[in-house]
């Protein structure tokens, strides 16, 4: 069962989707920050992590990427951003973090699910499975 970290600062936004996911036969677990995000990303080695790029005054989204991309242990893990905004901008800024990719809020979640097949998918690919 693949784990997915939601990285997201809004308590319903996390509980929505997480739901949402598991019924979809994933296992989530959540951070409410980018500090504890990326202590998460380091602890449970997830297998995908969903990043709200709007996580705050404390961090960005896409500070939080460009860390846990810095670190050896979790730099292979795929990133998709998560933004209210859908502007050609972001979706620039989330790549140039390091994201594999980029999805708009309220999620499409038949979109979304797409989008981490396609991250799990790359990743096994790169590690070569």
């Amino acid at each position: 069962m693949p784990i997915v970290l939601i990285i997201e600062d809004n308590p319903i936004n996390r509980d929505v989707l997480g739901r949402r996911l598991e019924k979809r036969g994933y296992s989530v677990r959540f951070a409410e920050d980018g500090p504890t995000g990326i202590e998460a990303a380091e602890r449970l080695m997830p297998d995908v992590i969903l990043m709200d790029i709007g996580l705050g005054d404390i961090m960005d989204g896409w500070e939080a990427t460009r860390q846990i991309k810095a670190r050896a242990s979790t730099t292979n893990i795929p990133i998709i951003a998560l933004t209210a905004s859908a502007f050609e901008s972001d979706r620039r800024n989330s790549l140039a973090a390091g994201c594999c990719d980029f999805d708009t809020k309220p999620v499409d979640l038949m979109r979304l699910l797409g989008k981490i097949e396609g991250a799990l998918a790359g990743a096994r690919v790169a590690a070569g499975i």
